[in-house]
């Protein structure tokens, strides 16, 4: 699936810039270093757009918490020692997203991991006397969607203070998320919404507050004979209506940098266990994932023109700063008190990096930019060819601090980003706009199962635009201009992924 392009991983990663809405190249010809590879100094000195107001005051105020922290919870939920992951499981009706809240749960805490379930809000509503029959009141709707929002963001915060206070490694898994509220109102009354609540940056309810979104293509699409509400008494949708509730709940999560939708390509245990590989490596447990062919190199910058209207895209800038070794946020994996989930990693490391990232959602109206989330990766490459990411949301406070004392032999990679959803796969362009402009990849999401054979790269590949990506099935747009696929060697490493790209030359 992905990492901050919709769905893979940052291996060939990021950046930031002013973005318009139609992509034309920029004109480099004064500046070299702009479309080669770099030479002589970092020249992101001010990339820092959103300082803090009073860094002094917010540092003082946090010293002044902890030094009134009397307790080892409180003093864990402010020091924050331990790896935490909030995920969203989302989808349309009859999808899985129970059996996977369980199966998943168990998983992880067999692994060693705390981990807690919050609660469908619009359920726990429902379940407690809610009828529907109480929609026929005008502006019902409205109410009750505040309603959800308020209670699901409640309990959310809650169990994480709850889980953070146990200073342990811990998963917070939701059942549904805070965006999915979008797929139940228009687009003018979700707007009137996040007004009332005063929340003027979208990101702060996606990318900003989930570590990952796992959605559970519904039943009726692709598994039709397997469709039933029995075991749901919220849901009362007919296949069709499901299909077209999944299709509104994909497209309000549009933009989250790890959006992972899971189809019904396979059976419904390789459908559980593709979502069980992925949230093991998205927590840096090992897994059964195939991941090193889910990128290709494209000819051009994309021609947003020629996108289809009904594929919805979210544009983000993107600017990522590498870090020196000792100024790492956050803890190797090797560090956790995990009880059997870190045996299997290959204890040799052969390449660890860290890096911070900004990542800010750009209008598709007027370039406007909208707001910001960020974000810290560690890297490491095992000996035997395993890659280990462990990432974890991050304040602008911290983001701030981590710049300045960033890794200054390489550059700040910056890169423009297009997500969107094509054939309920998940894509993520990657435009590079410094230290190099002339090269775009597209990330695909396409992690098959290793474990699972009936998994698509155990099959024979169906008909269509089809890439074949190590055996897995991607379905290319036939809108982008694609060149070839980028593997794993070590030319194309060198060549296209942002760690090379970021080194400063002599």
């Amino acid at each position: 699936m992905a990492e901050d392009g919709a769905t893979t991983n940052d291996d060939y990663s990021p950046v930031e810039v002013e973005v318009p809405v139609n992509f034309e190249p920029a004109d480099n010809s004064n500046n070299p270093a702009a479309t080669t590879r770099p030479r002589g100094r970092d020249r992101s000195e001010s990339v820092i757009s959103e300082p803090d107001p009073d860094p002094l005051a917010s540092e003082q105020a946090a010293a002044a918490e902890l030094e009134a922290a009397n307790t080892t919870a409180m003093r864990n939920v402010i020091l924050r020692p331990a790896p935490f992951h909030k995920i969203v499981l989302t989808g349309g009706p009859c999808g899985g997203k129970t059996t996977a809240l369980a199966r998943l749960s168990s998983y992880l805490r067999e692994r060693g991991f705390e981990v807690i379930t919050c609660p469908e809000a619009y359920g726990i509503l429902f379940l407690n006397g809610f009828e529907v029959t109480y929609f026929g009141t005008d502006g019902m709707g409205m109410v009750v969607q505040d309603t959800v929002m308020k209670l699901q963001e409640s309990m959310e915060d809650g169990f994480e203070k709850v889980l953070r206070a146990r200073g342990k490694p811990a998963v917070l898994l939701c059942d549904r998320g805070l965006m999915d509220g979008a797929a139940y109102m228009s687009s003018a009354e979700w707007d009137e919404l996040l007004q009332r609540r005063g929340i003027k940056n979208v990101c702060e309810l996606r990318e900003g507050r989930y570590n990952a979104v796992f959605h559970l293509i519904t039943a009726a699409e692709g598994a039709d004979k397997f469709y039933t509400l029995e075991n749901n008494e919220v849901r009362t949708e007919t296949p069709e209506q499901a299909r077209v509730v999944d299709a509104k709940t994909r497209a309000a999560w549009i933009g989250h940098p790890k959006l992972c939708v899971f189809d019904n390509s396979t059976n419904f245990e390789g459908k559980l266990q593709r979502l069980v590989d992925t949230a093991a490596q998205l927590v840096g447990l090992p897994a059964h994932l195939s991941r090193s062919t889910t990128k290709f190199l494209l000819k051009s910058r994309p021609n947003l023109d020629a996108f289809p209207e009904d594929v919805k895209y979210h544009i983000f800038s993107v600017e990522k700063a590498y870090l020196y070794d000792d100024n790492k946020l956050m803890q190797k994996p090797e560090d956790w008190k995990l009880s059997r989930s870190t045996s299997a990693i290959d204890s040799t490391i052969a390449e660890e990096y860290s890096f911070i990232r900004k990542r800010t959602s750009i209008s598709t109206k007027n370039g406007r930019r909208l707001g910001s989330a960020y974000g810290q990766t560690t890297v490491q490459r095992t000996v035997n060819g395993q890659t280990i990411e462990v990432k974890r949301i991050i304040s602008r406070r911290e983001y701030n601090a981590a710049y300045k004392g960033r890794d200054r032999s390489r550059h700040v990679v910056k890169q423009t980003r297009i997500s969107f959803l094509y054939n309920m796969q998940s894509f993520n362009i990657h435009i590079y706009d410094e230290p190099v402009s002339d090269l775009c990849i597209l990330h695909a999401q396409a992690e098959v199962s290793t474990s699972d054979p009936s998994s698509p790269d155990k099959r024979a590949a169906g008909g269509g635009d089809v890439g074949a990506a190590g055996g897995a099935k991607v379905d290319l747009p036939p809108f982008l201009d694609v060149e070839r696929r980028l593997t794993s060697s070590k030319e194309d490493e060198e060549q296209y992924g942002a760690f090379s790209i970021s080194r400063i030359g002599e």
